[in-house]
Formats: structure tokens, C-alpha cells, sequence
């Protein structure tokens, strides 16, 4: 056994037919001391049989649910489990000769880890929202309305077609009448550029079939790809995929489209051309079914491979061009009307179902936007879809001068997610639109009602919001893209540049554009551009003065990357001297980047994932590891301490309760924990602090460490899984002996300490050969269980 010492947090008894309890030390609040062997309570299980008996017995130790120590429950599962105990054929020596009765089953406690996230919340608020302003209190309480519809499957829609005639069968639709068809990005592009990506699965399935009721007219719901891939694991702490396979059951009639970032997949860098194959690959078995893919340079070889991985599934291919530039001003003849219709030959000529013209920050005036559809018109023979962000306050103008030119598909939002950095609200497109010869035919109260929806919700992320109250006609200047905007800023803030500083971080980015050439901006390209912004701004320097100083100075890590090739060549190529100044003699990459990687190791990253999980692994997870392996393993970390916290009510997530509250939380279908904060108890001398919930009527206490607040006494240092040099104590007790030193060489398996719990004695050993580097909890003093030891340094291997 584990002994384990300690107060009990909680405690809830078994009852019924056939059973009898004795008690123990069993009370929620009771006070287990290391000095002896607790018995806890003595149950006593009888019937007519000796089946029924133990039938009884599992059903009682299964109904126990005592939280705050261990007990030896798991272990009298595993015995009357066992086929030579149910048979009746155990013996004096059976436990000593049957080691599988200490191999346990992993206990989920869901409760408890997801109290001991909340608590977190409670005391420290979420990582991203600290230090800035909450929403108000009224906003948090108040419930969103859903829109009643009908119960059952949603009308057919275009999935539907898709379904039964292909992508032709999808052309052929949209070709069927003039009616101008509409994609809905309320769910990807829209909270990605006002809200920094942080919108949640919680609050998208909670609407999503409402929604495929009342919108199966629309073309497409954009839903993935882009930035909500790792923002998804990196700051909301769920699976992506899961948001995938969650919105596909609850919206199956209207087509899901994903951004495909080229050769970079959904992520900042090139990846090897099998991962990206990987990638599609699993995201339309998943759901996906219009792949948007472009290159951020504007490099159609770089798109090459996404292209053709995207044609293999059968799925809707709509290949991008990136709008830049004014085609409109004779001035700006980089970006001319020649440059826009020699690229979309190149990309039909490759293979396309539609073809997108990807204006990242609005910048396409509706004169240039008559001009560049009737001229790509005129040229190519594929249905043609705009994409505009509305921060100049312009786009809906540029749409229907679009519309009139012969575009088949534009993208909005609904009227709550809509303008400013984000795409024009469609409900006023439809307005606008009314009785014109291309009206699109659908209800503008349609998407007001989902806009109520989102107007209540929209108040919860409040902390992430872009700061842009107006339309802003400076982004003619900047160009900094829509879906940049809120990230950028919140990235400025984050590294000490306040609010003052974000007008220099936008005149600084005008500045890098042309300091690199003039180049297409949007993910990766922009947060190269804006990593130099905001390196300029830190460091006090103009583009006058990077360009002087270029040689002596040590640039952010992905302009180096940028300068050598990593994201491929820009049109017009890179402006020297300044790229032979980055690089300081580091090789360029020649050719396009993908060739010249190694493909990726499949079977290795498969290993250390089941090695991260404790078990087997899907396929789409290896592909997010080979994505963002560091991402993967902080996400696992995360939801081995707290579990699914996607589960849980938005204001609690980010913001946790207030004393008094109340939240329902579902963790399963059919499954509901009613979890209220009582207290929030005073910093200890630890830096720690006692919050204390009620758990469906029960009490529950947590200690949560104030990241605030400053600890009177020593705070304990956790020993971190996966690092061998780390030792760190199983389990919790006393240190009573100690037989090493820092600075002493030792060898894997060495005897390092002896901790004590209850009578029972553990040898510590080293788990590595090396050096002693230091030693973090002496004799007699007390530990609990994954409190760092003793700090060994890895000996080097020999040559």
C-alpha cells in the first residue's frame, strides 16, 4: 500500500442491502496522522451466496468516495476482482505471490481536478486575463439566449450536395442562379481578429444547432483552421479536434470550411510536405469540407502540396490569393491588376474548385475591388470568393462592387461579431442587397436572432477584446491584417508595451513592410512583421535606424528565419543588404523549404505520445504533436492536473466564482457537478491559500498557491515529470535519512535518502548517473508526494 496521511476533504459512505459499516476515522474533515495505520471504517458485505455477498461488497467499495487521502480501496477491488478469490481458491500466501493486485487502475477524480482549476481561477484568474479589466459582474451572471428551433435534424444543405454530387455537384450549385451565396465566419474568422481566438467549443456547440437550423442556405460555415488550432491547446486547454467532431454532429447540413496556411499547415513555419499531407488528410476525415489554403507570399509552389493533398480527399479545394497593395493607385505597381491575373491562371492551371481572393486587413477599395473581380473574371473560369475584414469600415461599399463584378461568394459575420477587424455583418449585406438582381434571398432576421446569442456572449471575453471601438482608416496605412489586430496588440501588452505604445508598434509595422520590400501580409509573414514591430518599438530604433545599424544588431528569431527562407521567397525577393545583415552568415534555404526536410518520424512521435498519454493515441493527435510538439505536451500537462476543464461555463473558466456562486458543470451526459464557493481563505505562510466548495451538498477544500502574494515560508518545488535528473519524493512523509551531498558523483540506482510515512520506509534512489547539484529537502524534514529532492545533473555520455 501507499500510506497516506492527511485530512479528509471528503467523505461519502456506501449504504444498502447486505452490507454493514463499522466506523473508523471516516468523516469528511477527520485528520489522518503519519503515526499509525488509519482504518478509515470496517464494512462487513453478506447474502444468500457467496456471489451475492461479493456482488455486494464490489457495489459498496465502488459507492465510497473518499477524497484528500489515499486509500486501500483500489486494492480490495483488484482482490475481490480476481479470479482466485471469486473462485474461492485463494490461499494463505495469495496477495504475497499476485502482483497485479497493486497494479491499479488510473482513478479520473474528475471533481477534484476540476475544482482544484477553478480554485485556481478563483485566486489567480486565468493566465490571459490578468491585470486587465473584468467583465461586469452583471455581464458574468447573465444567461445568453439560444434560439428556439425545431427539435431533430436540420434542414438539407449544401454538406448535403457535397455529399451526393461532389465538388462539381458544389459548382454546379452555385452557378445555378445569380443569387450571390454567403459564408458565415462567426465561428473561426470573426472572434479570431475581435477576439484574439479565444472563443471556446462551450460556447459554439451550445448554439450550433440552432444555427444549422436556421442558416442551411448559407454556402459555408468557416469554423477551423487559421489560429484556433493551437490557440485551442495553448491558452483554452482543449482539443481542436474535438471542437471539429462536436460542431460536425450538432451541424451537419451546411459545409465546414478550414484556412489552410500552405506549406505551414495551421501552424508558423514549414513543415515537412508529409505532415501536411497528414493533416489534411485526418481534417477531412474529421469534418472538413472547403480547404481555403494560400501562401503567405503569395507562392503557389509553396501551396503545391496542400493543393493536391486537399484534391485526394475528394473535398472542395478553394486555393487563395492574398490581396495587397491598391490596384486602384497607378502609384503602387508591385501589386498591379497583371500581377492578381498571371497568379490566378497559375493557381487554375494547378487545379482548383474555387478560387479566393483573401483580403487579410480590408484594404481592397471598391473601385479595386471592380476592377480586380472583372479582370480575373474575364480570365479564369472558377467561381470566385472574397474575403474581407471591414476595419477601414469600408468592406461592405467593396462587396457589393464585387457583387455587381460577377463575385459568387462573400464572407461575413453575424451582426454581434461583425465590423471593424473582423468581416461586415450580414445581416446589413442582406439589407443592402435587397431587390438588387444578385440578393441573396435569405432573412436578415435570421442571423439577428443568432446575433442576440452572441451579443451576451461576446461581454464574457471581454479582457480580449481589439481595443478598435470605430472604424479605423489607418489600416491603409499599417495593413495590419483583421485577424492580426486583437493578437498583436494583446502580444504588445504582454511584453510591457502599454496602450500608449500600440500607435508606435502601427507606425512600426508600416515601417517593416518596407523595410522588407512590400510584402503580403498574413499568417506567418504578419507576426514576422509584427515580431520586428514590436522588437523595434522595445528597443527604441526607427527604420532609419535598423537599416544603419543593421550589422551589429541581433534580430528576433523568426525575422531570421524570414531572411534565410523558411516561409519561401517574396515576391520581388528580399531586400539586401538588410537580409545578408540578419542572417550574419547563416546558409539560405534555396528552393522551396518543404524539399529540403527530412520527412517527419511517424513511429517516434507516436511513442512518446502514448508515453504523454499513458496509452494509445488517434492519429489526429500525433499529427497536432508533429504540428506543435512543445503545445501538445504543456496541453497534456494541463489536463493530467485538471482534467477536461473544457467543460466547464465560460465566466467560470477564465474568470472562476464569486463566494456565493453557483455553476452547474456537465462532465459526461447525465452527469452533473453543482459546484458553489463558500470561502476564499486568507494567504498562509506558504503563499497558499484554503478555497472551500460545496460539491453537489458536500463540503470540499482546495489549496491553491496566490501567485500574488508573497510566501512567509518556504514553497515547495515540484519535481517535473519526464525530467530523469529531478527526483522527487513518492510519496508523502518524512525525510529521516539522508546519505548524499551536492557535489557528490553518483550512479543510477545509488541509495540517495529514506523517507518514512506511517511505519513504512522508502528508499530513494537515482534514477541517473551524475553530479549532485543540490540537494531540496534535508533530514526531517516533511514532503509530500512530488516535492522535488534532490537535483542531479546528467553525466555526459562518453565520446
Amino acid at each position: 500500500f501507499t500510506p497516506n496521511y492527511g485530512r479528509i476533504l471528503t467523505y461519502r459512505s456506501a449504504a444498502g442491502l447486505g452490507i454493514r459499516l463499522d466506523a473508523g476515522m471516516g468523516d469528511t474533515g477527520a485528520v489522518i496522522t503519519p503515526f499509525y495505520d488509519s482504518l478509515l471504517v470496517k464494512i462487513t458485505a453478506f447474502g444468500p451466496s457467496f456471489d451475492v455477498a461479493l456482488q455486494r461488497m464490489n457495489r459498496a467499495l465502488r459507492e465510497f468516495r473518499i477524497r484528500g487521502v489515499k486509500t486501500n480501496i483500489a486494492f480490495l477491488e483488484n482482490v475481490l476482482d480476481h479470479s482466485s478469490f471469486s473462485e474461492g481458491k485463494a490461499h494463505t500466501t495469495f496477495v504475497d505471490e499476485t502482483p497485479e493486485l497493486v497494479r491499479y487502475r488510473p482513478r479520473s477524480d474528475r471533481a477534484t481536478r476540476i475544482l482544484r482549476y477553478v480554485g485556481s481561477m478563483v485566486v489567480n484568474g486565468h493566465p490571459t486575463v490578468r491585470g486587465k479589466p473584468k467583465p461586469a459582474i452583471g455581464a458574468l451572471s447573465k444567461e445568453p439566449i439560444i434560439p428556439a428551433v425545431p427539435p431533430g435534424s436540420p434542414p438539407d444543405g449544401t454538406k448535403q450536395i457535397l455529399e451526393r454530387q461532389g465538388p462539381a455537384g458544389i459548382v454546379k450549385w452555385l452557378r445555378s442562379d445569380r443569387r450571390v451565396r454567403l459564408t458565415d465566419t462567426t465561428w473561426r474568422d470573426a472572434h479570431q481578429s475581435l477576439l484574439a481566438t479565444r472563443l471556446r467549443t462551450y460556447d459554439l456547440c451550445r448554439v450550433a444547432h440552432a444555427t444549422a437550423h436556421l442558416a442551411p442556405d448559407l454556402f459555408s460555415m468557416e469554423m477551423w483552421g487559421g489560429a484556433t488550432f493551437d490557440v485551442a491547446y495553448r491558452f483554452l486547454h482543449e482539443d481542436p479536434w474535438r471542437r471539429l467532431d462536436e460542431l460536425r454532429a450538432k451541424a451537419p447540413n451546411v459545409l465546414f470550411q478550414m484556412l489552410v496556411r500552405g506549406a505551414n499547415a495551421v501552424g508558423y513555419t514549414n513543415y515537412p510536405d508529409d505532415v501536411v499531407r497528414g493533416f489534411i488528410e485526418e481534417a477531412a476525415t474529421a469534418g472538413i469540407d472547403v480547404f481555403r489554403i494560400f501562401d503567405a507570399l503569395n507562392d503557389v509552389s509553396n501551396m503545391q502540396v496542400a493543393i493536391e493533398a486537399a484534391q485526394k480527399t475528394g473535398r472542395i479545394v478553394e486555393t487563395a490569393i492574398c490581396y495587397t497593395g491598391d490596384v486602384s493607385d497607378p502609384k503602387r505597381t508591385k501589386y498591379d491588376l497583371k500581377y492578381y491575373v498571371n497568379l490566378a491562371k497559375d493557381i487554375v492551371n494547378r487545379g482548383t474548385h474555387l478560387l479566393a481572393i483573401k483580403d487579410m486587413a480590408g484594404l481592397l477599395k471598391p473601385r479595386a475591388a471592380t476592377m480586380l473581380v472583372k479582370a480575373i473574371r474575364d480570365e479564369v473560369d472558377v467561381p470566385l470568393h472574397l474575403h474581407m475584414h471591414d476595419t477601414s469600415g469600408n468592406a461592405i461599399t467593396s462587396y457589393i462592387a464585387a457583387i455587381a463584378a460577377g463575385v459568387d461568394v462573400v464572407d461575413g459575420a453575424v451582426g454581434s461579431m461583425a465590423g471593424m477587424t473582423s468581416q461586415p455583418s450580414l445581416e446589413s449585406l442582406l439589407f443592402a442587397l435587397e431587390g438588387d438582381p444578385r440578393d441573396p434571398r435569405l432573412d436578415p432576421a435570421v442571423f439577428e436572432r443568432l446575433s442576440v446569442y452572441w451579443d451576451t456572449v461576446r461581454e464574457w471575453y471581454a479582457p480580449f477584446e481589439s481595443g478598435l471601438k470605430a472604424p479605423a482608416a489607418d489600416v491603409y496605412q499599417h495593413e495590419i491584417p483583421g485577424g492580426q489586430y486583437s493578437n498583436l496588440r494583446a502580444q504588445a501588452e504582454g511584453l510591457g508595451l502599454g496602450a500608449q505604445s500600440w500607435e508606435a508598434v502601427k507606425r512600426a509595422y508600416a515601417e517593416v513592410n518596407q523595410l522588407f520590400g512590400d510584402i503580403p501580409k498574413v499568417t506567418p509573414s504578419s507576426k514576422v512583421v509584427g515580431d520586428m514591430a514590436i522588437w523595434m518599438v522595445k528597443q527604441g530604433l526607427d527604420g532609419k535606424a535598423v537599416l544603419e545599424r543593421a550589422a551589429e544588431l541581433t534580430f528576433p528569431g523568426s525575422v531570421i528565419d524570414y531572411m534565410r527562407g523558411g516561409l519561401g521567397t517574396p515576391p520581388g525577393g528580399f531586400p539586401e543588404p538588410l537580409r545578408t545583415h540578419v542572417l550574419k552568415g547563416v546558409a539560405p534555404i534555396v528552393g522551396r523549404p518543404g524539399e529540403t526536410l527530412p520527412p517527419f518520424d511517424w513511429t517516434g512521435a507516436q511513442h512518446e505520445m502514448e508515453a504523454l498519454a499513458g496509452g494509445t493515441v488517434q492519429r489526429r493527435d500525433v499529427v497536432s504533436y508533429a504540428l506543435y510538439p512543445k503545445v501538445l505536451r504543456e496541453y497534456m500537462e494541463h489536463r493530467a492536473l485538471h482534467g477536461d476543464t473544457s467543460v466547464l461555463p465560460t465566466p467560470a473558466f477564465f474568470y472562476g466564482l464569486r463566494v456565493g456562486e453557483e455553476a452547474w458543470i456537465d462532465i459526461e451526459p447525465g452527469k452533473t457537478l453543482i459546484v458553489k464557493l463558500l470561502s476564499v481563505g486568507d494567504v498562509e505562510a506558504d503563499g497558499a491559500r484554503q478555497v472551500t466548495f460545496e460539491l453537489n451538498g458536500q463540503p470540499r477544500s482546495i489549496r491553491v498557491f496566490d501567485e500574488s502574494a508573497k510566501a512567509t515560508g518556504p514553497k515547495r518545488r515540484k519535481a517535473t515529470a519526464g525530467r530523469k535528473g529531478e527526483v522527487g519524493a513518492p510519496m508523502p512523509g518524512r525525510v529521516i535519512d539522508l546519505v548524499t551531498k551536492v557535489g557528490e558523483k553518483v550512479v543510477a540506482g545509488q541509495k540517495l535518502l529514506v523517507t518514512e510515512a506511517m511505519k513504512l520506509e522508502t528508499v530513494v534512489k537515482a534514477p541517473i548517473g551524475g553530479l549532485v547539484r543540490e540537494i531540496v529537502s534535508g533530514a526531517g524534514e516533511s514532503v509530500e508526494a512530488g516535492d522535488l529532492l534532490v537535483l542531479i545533473e546528467e553525466a555526459p555520455a562518453p565520446a
